[in-house]
């Protein structure tokens, strides 16, 4: 039975971080009709200022709090000067998005010598029921999950910049009309999603370690999980990270986990050729 808890909490714990990867992929894909391929390096820089900050003998706690606004604010920068002349030809803001990535990935090689580099736990030990034990900053990663999707729900859906955000991509001519400064608002949507990256590189650090191809690995099944989910709601890439997050966490424990990797995919795969849509299709949040 302990072994059994144990394995749904690991199951459920890698189902949160996925989720807490893709909100932001999901966010900037919905809502802006591009897939940044990007955001990978932008959960990798996360994880970077964490571990700087580590190192330059501040608290952890501090590196993850200015991860999310410094990546965002890159974000933003690079919305502006870059990603902003691409909405037209969204393949093209793909191969522009993934170019990005490659520059960031290689320059962080580059700063942290191609090492793995460890970043302890804020919160160490272990939660105990009985004979049972989790990790503590697992279960806190699930807790701030929780938090973040329900904040971002309610602020894209109960608030007036949330409001501005969705009438600004539905129909920018309209928005513009309106009043509302629609290159603004775009900068603030990819900045947003952004700064999601950011702060699931700085939590997840102290679990997977630092090193160039972190955001890669969680990239292609972000991907996967908005394309499982559905492009266009909130809810939708959310579902496909839980779904995707549990069969990567639950399939190693009855068989090899390369062939759990490739069973995964496979399945999604014929999921989205049945079901081009995703679970859950929509045009806006």
């Amino acid at each position: 039975m302990a072994n059994v808890f144990v394995a749904a909490f690991e199951i459920l714990s890698f189902g949160a971080i996925i989720v807490l990867i893709v909100l932001g992929l999901g966010i900037i894909a919905s809502m802006m009709g591009i897939f940044n391929f990007a955001q990978g390096e932008f959960v990798l820089l996360g994880a970077y200022i964490t571990y700087l900050a580590y190192a330059k003998g501040l608290p952890i706690w501090a590196g993850m709090v200015a991860a999310p606004f410094v990546v965002g604010a890159l974000g933003f920068v690079l919305e502006a000067l870059i990603i902003r002349r691409f909405y037209a030809a969204p393949i093209v803001a793909m191969l522009g998005t993934y170019a990005l990535g490659l520059i960031i990935r290689e320059a962080v090689r580059g700063l942290i010598g191609g090492f793995y580099l460890t970043v302890p736990e804020p919160i160490g030990g272990s939660i105990d029921f009985g004979t049972i034990h989790i990790s503590a900053w697992r279960f806190t990663i699930i807790v701030i999950t929780l938090l973040v999707m329900a904040g971002c729900y309610l602020l894209l859906s109960r608030t007036s910049f949330g409001l501005r955000m969705r009438a600004t991509l539905e129909n920018p001519s309209l928005a513009r009309a309106s009043g509302i400064s629609t290159p603004l608002m775009y900068g603030a949507t990819f900045a947003f999603g952004s700064a999601l990256a950011g702060l699931a590189g700085a939590l997840i650090v102290p679990v997977f370690s630092l090193y160039a191809d972190l955001g890669l690995r969680f990239l292609i099944q972000g991907f996967v999980a908005v394309m499982v989910g559905g492009v266009g709601s909130f809810i939708g890439p959310v579902a496909g990270a839980g779904v995707i997050g549990t069969l990567s966490a639950a399939l190693p424990w009855i068989m090899a986990p390369v062939v759990a990797d490739v069973l995964v995919f496979v399945l999604a795969i014929v999921f989205i050729k049945f079901r081009p849509q995703g679970l859950i299709a929509g045009k806006g949040v």
